[in-house]
């Protein structure tokens, strides 16, 4: 029968609060050292290397180009059933509505007057290339194919590469160019785990080199974008899944068992937390757990067995300010949020790459198709870094622009900073200034 584990909050000592806290980043610091070994063997020798690892890892031998051709596209609308591919444009179109809604909130240009004379602001650009990663290690994703090329293409990234690991066969699941395809992107390449991070950051033969990556992915790709982080933006970091439910006595038990089993079901090194203050609901939820876990199939089943064994199970809080305590330092991936009032709790729940609300809401309608992104930061990362969006790809540049008068009232404040903090090549830039060639400009006309 499979084991659940179950915890009372304020009798943990710190280690076991830290174990379950941290959850699989230990898995990630063991996975650098041969992570490094690919990241130099991949920038040594390219294409070559990428193709053995393909081999290595993926048991694939792949003999034609490393870039999926246009008839590989053509094929994948063929080998899908219709019912699948109108599942992935449903889908799709609620994402990208939902990104486009972000961008309509984007100020691309604003410059504001903070004294007569003095104006701040900033321009909104979209990176220039930005290399998507859509993992396939245990199962085909084309869910996440199009949860990270359509906030790329809504933000107006010209250059979009993705690598996904190669099927057995040497080609790419069929869903996922079908969902590239559906998003408007092209350019996927058979490559997989931290090696295609690598070919990101430095470039192949085949594989360009982009300027940031997004997506989630194994221990190895979380380890690649830690040890490349100086030569390339690792974006948002994304490792193995991880979630928690925020329930009290209203929640539905057998619905919240299920609920667990969501993303409990990734693997092994995935993570499911159910978060109560009500001792009676939690033993129902772990009595349940077990039957459902039973009736999966392998390997979900297995994987099921060991997150709740090891880094997932119940958490009993003393009451509701433990309770939210305990999930803004958690910091779940995805937060499920279903108690009897949540506009009370939602508020103070600070830290969730998503928090859905309610029964009819569960994490796998985010997982494909409410329209917000699923490809979300993991273990605590949501403490400081955002859900993917349209804001991962574009950037932020500082604008300044000073009038005659504006130069007049700041020179006296300016140089006098200059000259304390012993600079005075600083301050001899106001002093020495020729205000003969100041010349006012039209600031409404800068937004171009």
């Amino acid at each position: 029968m499979t084991k659940i584990n179950q915890w009372v909050w304020s009798t943990l000592d710190k280690a076991s609060r830290e174990k379950i806290m941290r959850r699989s980043e230990s898995n990630i610091d063991a996975a650098m050292d041969a992570t490094r070994t690919i990241i130099e063997d991949v920038k040594t020798r390219g294409d070559d290397a990428l193709r053995d690892y393909a081999l290595k890892f993926d048991k694939a031998r792949i003999n034609g180009s490393l870039k999926a051709s246009d008839a590989e596209f053509d094929a994948a609308y063929d080998q899908l059933e219709p019912e699948i591919i109108e599942a992935i444009k449903y889908c799709a179109e609620n994402v990208k509505i939902h990104h486009q809604q972000q961008m309509e909130r984007v100020e691309k240009f604003w410059l504001d007057e903070v004294r007569p004379g003095i104006f701040a602001g900033e321009k909104t650009t979209a990176v220039d290339s930005a290399g998507l990663y859509v993992p396939r290690g245990k199962g085909a994703y084309p869910s996440v194919m199009y949860m990270l090329c359509t906030p790329a293409v809504q933000a107006g990234v010209k250059n979009i590469a993705v690598c996904t690991p190669p099927t057995p066969e040497g080609g790419i699941d069929a869903a996922s160019l079908v969902a590239a395809d559906i998003c408007g992107v092209r350019n996927v390449y058979k490559v997989g785990g931290g090696q295609a991070i690598a070919a990101l950051a430095y470039g192949t033969q085949t594989v360009p080199k982009v300027d940031i990556v997004a997506g989630p992915g194994s221990a190895y790709v979380a380890a690649a974008k830690r040890i490349l982080g100086n030569v390339i933006n690792p974006g948002m970091p994304a490792g193995p899944s991880d979630s928690a439910v925020f329930a009290d006595a209203s929640a539905h038990p057998e619905n919240t068992a299920w609920d667990l089993i969501n993303e409990a079901e990734h693997g092994p090194d995935s993570c499911a937390l159910l978060i109560t203050t009500d001792a009676a609901f939690a033993k129902k939820v772990a009595e349940i757990l077990p039957r459902l876990i039973a009736s999966l199939p392998e390997p979900r089943k297995t994987f099921c067995e060991t997150v709740f064994s090891n880094y997932g199970g119940i958490m009993l809080c003393r009451d509701q300010a433990e309770a939210v305590d305990v999930a803004n330092m958690y910091a779940a991936e995805h937060l499920l949020l279903k108690v009897e009032k949540p506009e009370i709790l939602l508020p103070q729940l600070k830290h969730a790459g998503e928090i859905l609300i309610g029964e009819a809401s569960p994490m796998v309608m985010g997982n494909f198709g409410i329209g917000v992104n699923a490809v979300l930061p993991t273990s605590q990362q949501a403490r400081t870094h955002s859900c993917t969006s349209v804001w991962s790809f574009l950037k932020r540049t500082s604008l300044a622009y000073v009038t005659a008068k504006g130069f007049d009232d700041l020179q006296g404040p300016v140089t006098r900073l200059a000259h304390y903090e012993g600079f005075t090549g600083h301050a001899r830039v106001i002093e020495n200034r020729d205000k003969s060639a100041f010349k006012d400009i039209d600031v409404s006309k800068l937004k171009g």
